[in-house]
Formats: structure tokens, C-alpha cells, sequence
């Protein structure tokens, strides 16, 4: 199919995931920032209503009013759990709920019109320029329409590992970085296969031809999969749709996807001005506000070195709490703040499990390993004493949580397959 039949024969859209309202803040400034930059390109929003307070709901649907955002409810997706394979490798908690971005896959048209290229961003992102260009264009499209028509095009990992995280593989080097051996940031990385480093990609951005078969392609190996093995994967939908789309995808222009650390672990190809969708992952700017040092420096981030960054993040809050401040939005405002830290700097337990203590879950890894009591397991299973401070640490209904559940939300619902 020629990209101007696909043109005439639907339309595309963005899409992104949120399944519990301590993302909410980040889901509507990536809503805000997207409209500013592509208003004419749709934002679906999936939701569960099920793992969704109401006042966060109603938040959405008042910030849809105003941004060009559709929102989309769906059931959880979640593997069911068993006396011999109820053990899980995730690196983070919150990444239980990364299963339901499959979902996206089920999304083949919306309001009875064709989704023609539909390109998912994760909510932890914002919008500084229009990703349009660098996603929907012919060159995705000639390569998403060859073969058999089961393939998406993401960005590479990052596997320098510079922060020695304890759960990285041996092979997380910089050398191994696809990233590592680009000259610019016009360049963009082949996809390879050896190292095997430099054939995999971040499912932070992906984009894909939506159709029946590769909704098929992709549950049916979801399906076919023992629930012991996918409990396995570290990084679950990414290390998943890794395996799916093996030799089967193209690498975009990093300026999709920015990893908030590339900027100071690869200024070979970072450019501030270039960035179109940055990418805050560990801790999110939403849960901290950015202090400053005694030498005048911005500080935020699991390390301090984030502080620009996330002063991008609040600069654009500023704006949009007072475009919604003039348009009467109250209540949408007073939902929201609920899910920010305080100008107060007090502590805020809603936000401890995206802030600085998202990185406590992880500490239980060693080479690549979990660790009980000081030994390595080679089955991927998170064990061991608790955290000192974190009682609750191992203790929730789908596995190890870190913290308290989020204001609002109602568990993490039943267990769905996918029909």
C-alpha cells in the first residue's frame, strides 16, 4: 500500500498507557505538550478503569477538552499466578503493569475510521518539538509494509550503564551501545545482531501499522509463552515485544525517545534544540521539585544531574497550570496537584514509588541476578529481607511493591489474558 492510499484510507495517532494515577500527572503533560506541537495528530489515552480513581478520570476527560486527546478504556493485562512460577525478574514494580501495552495492539480503529500508523509514547514523556516527521513518513513506511507486514520501527537501548546498576547484564557497556558509535544527531544506528545489544530496542517509542494479523502475530506468542518464562523478563512489554520483533524492526532518529541521561552520557548526538519527545525514566520530575545547590546548579534526578531536565518538566506545568487556571479548570488543577510534589518540599508517599525510591526495587540484583541474603539466584526471582524502613517491601497481590498503594488507586484488578 502506497503512503498516499494510507493517507486517504485513515489516519494516524499517538497512544500511550496509564494505569494508575501517579502517572496521571505526566500523561496530561505529555496530552498538553503533544497538541502544542502536532495538533493535528490525535493522542489516545488507554486507561483502566478498574486501577483509575474517578477524579482522575474526570481529569482526563477535562484535559480532552482542550488537547486533541481521545481517551480509550481497556482491561488489565496481566499474567496469572500459580504456585510454581509465581516468581518474577522485573527490575521495578511499576513495570507490572507494563503488560497492558499490548493493548495498543488491539487498537485497529477508533470512532469507525481506520487507525492507518499508530506510534505509542510512554506517559513518563514530553513533547518539546513535532516527532511527526522522524515517525510517519515513507521511509517507516516502505520498511513497516515489506515482508509479511509484522514489524515496527523504536530506537536502540542503552546499555552504557554508567550509574553500575546492579540488575544490568555484563554485556551493558559502553562499547555494546548502539548509541556509543554514532558520529551525530542526524545519525541513526543500524539494527545488528552481534553484539546482540544492537538488536534490541526501547519500547518507550514504537510505531506500527495497525491490523488484525499483527495483533494475532503478537497475542499468540503472548498466549504461547509459559506464564513462568514472561515472569522472567526484567523490562516485561519491551523484553517481550524484543522477542516478537526480532530481526523484525528499524531503528528511529533518537530524537523520539531521548533518555533524559543521554544528555550527559551521549553528548555526541545530543542536541537540546533537537529533542522532539524526552524520555523521563527511573525517577519522574512530577514526584520531586528541582532544588538548587550551593554553587547555583539545578539538582534533581536519582543522581542530582537531572535538574535541567526536569526544570523543562516543570517550566511546562507552570504554563499549563495557568492556561487551565484562566479556562476554570479547577477542579482538573486540584486533582493534579494531588499527584506533584508540594512547592513545600514535604515528603510526599504518593510519589515515592516514581521518585528517588524507584531505584530501591532494583537494588535487590547482582550481575544481572536477584540476590537473597547475599547469594545470587539464577531463576529471576526476587527474594530476601526487606529493605530496612520498607516493611512492606515483597508484600503485594502481584508480586514484590515498595511501597503503599498510590492515593486513589483500587489494587491492580483481575487478571485478564488476552481474548
Amino acid at each position: 500500500m502506497s503512503t498516499k492510499e494510507r493517507d486517504s484510507n485513515g489516519f494516524n495517532a499517538y497512544a500511550t498507557l496509564l494505569t494508575r494515577p501517579s502517572y496521571l500527572a505526566g500523561a496530561l503533560l505529555l496530552a498538553y505538550t503533544l497538541n502544542q506541537h502536532s495538533p493535528s495528530t490525535p493522542l489516545v489515552i488507554l486507561y483502566t478503569p478498574e486501577t483509575m480513581s474517578e477524579p482522575s478520570i474526570n481529569a482526563l476527560r477535562a484535559e480532552a477538552k482542550h488537547s486533541n486527546t481521545i481517551l480509550y478504556p481497556v482491561e488489565h493485562l496481566r499474567l496469572p499466578t500459580s504456585d510454581d512460577d509465581g516468581n518474577h525478574g522485573m527490575v521495578a514494580e511499576r513495570f507490572i503493569d507494563t503488560w497492558t501495552k499490548l493493548r495498543v495492539f488491539e487498537l485497529l480503529e477508533l470512532n469507525g475510521k481506520r487507525v492507518d500508523r499508530l506510534c505509542f509514547l510512554d506517559a513518563d514523556m514530553m513533547i518539546f518539538k513535532d516527532p511527526s516527521p522522524y515517525i510517519f513518513n515513507a521511509e517507516n513506511d516502505a520498511y513497516l509494509a515489506g515482508g509479511d507486514g509484522k514489524r515496527m520501527c523504536a530506537t536502540h537501548i542503552c546499555v552504557c550503564n554508567l550509574d553500575h546498576d546492579s540488575w544490568a547484564p555484563k554485556s551493558w557497556v559502553p562499547e555494546n551501545c548502539a548509541h556509543t558509535h554514532v558520529q551525530g544527531p542526524d545519525d541513526v544506528p543500524e539494527v545488528k545482531s552481534e553484539p546482540s545489544t544492537m538488536g534490541e530496542m526501547n519500547t518507550g517509542t514504537f510505531v506500527f501499522h495497525p491490523s488484525a494479523e499483527l495483533r494475532s502475530f503478537v497475542f499468540g506468542k503472548f498466549e504461547s509463552t509459559p506464564s513462568k518464562e514472561l515472569r522472567k523478563l526484567k523490562f516485561p512489554d519491551q523484553d517481550f515485544l524484543n522477542i516478537v520483533f526480532d530481526g523484525r524492526w528499524k531503528s528511529l532518529s533518537w530524537r523520539t525517545n531521548a533518555l533524559k541521561t543521554w544528555r550527559y552520557w551521549h553528548a555526541n548526538m545530543w542536541r537540546d534544540a533537537e529533542v522532539a519527545v524526552l524520555h523521563y525514566i527511573v525517577d519522574k520530575p512530577w514526584a520531586a521539585r528541582v532544588q538548587m545547590s550551593s554553587d547555583g546548579k539545578k539538582v534533581a534526578g536519582y543522581k542530582g544531574d537531572d535538574g535541567d531536565t526536569h526544570g523543562w518538566w516543570w517550566d511546562a506545568f507552570a504554563r499549563w497550570t495557568e492556561e487551565r487556571r484562566k479556562q476554570g479548570e479547577k477542579e482538573l488543577l486540584e486533582t493534579a496537584e494531588k499527584y506533584v510534589a508540594s512547592e513545600d518540599g514535604k515528603d510526599n508517599e504518593e510519589m515515592r514509588a516514581v521518585g528517588g525510591g524507584a531505584q530501591e526495587f532494583a537494588k535487590k540484583w547482582k550481575n544481572g541476578k536477584a540476590v537473597e541474603d547475599g547469594k545470587e539466584e539464577s531463576n529471576g526471582a526476587v527474594s530476601g529481607n526487606p529493605p530496612d524502613g520498607k516493611e512492606d517491601f515483597g508484600k503485594g497481590p502481584h508480586g514484590p511493591i515498595l511501597r503503599k498503594p498510590m492515593l486513589g488507586e483500587r489494587g491492580h484488578g483481575r487478571v485478564v489474558r488476552p481474548r
